[in-house]
């Protein structure tokens, strides 16, 4: 596994925990079709979220949720499309949400979850 693949699956991970301390269910992980992957869907008791992650080990590139570019935020707008077909309901407000973790060499994950963002 590379390290780019390694330090997303471990942001995933911690995104997750951290969502999960927050009071949210982790309903899918990682769901694929063939346009794309969804990183989490989670609720809580009135909405359903779409949260896309991103880590980085720095910020020579700017901070993580930079990373969610126009054409990725259409992207995961049409595979939530495709994810609500598959189920049954009930049906629940929707959002977009993106978790942002920083992993430096030295201390602890700075996360940060910007709700609603697009």
């Amino acid at each position: 596994m590379g390290h780019n693949t390694a330090l997303g699956a471990q942001g995933e991970d911690l995104a997750a925990r951290y969502l999960q301390a927050a009071g949210m269910e982790i309903v899918c992980r990682n769901w694929r079709c063939r346009y794309g992957e969804l990183d989490l869907v989670v609720r809580d008791a009135e909405v359903t979220a779409f949260v896309e992650v991103k880590t980085r080990s720095g910020l020579g590139y700017g901070i993580p949720a930079e990373a969610v570019t126009y054409q990725k935020r259409q992207r995961i707008r049409r595979l939530a499309l495709l994810w609500l077909t598959e189920q049954d309901g009930p049906w629940r407000r929707i959002r977009f949400d993106v978790v942002s973790v920083l992993v430096s060499r030295t201390g602890e994950p700075v996360i940060d979850h910007l709700q609603a963002v697009f």
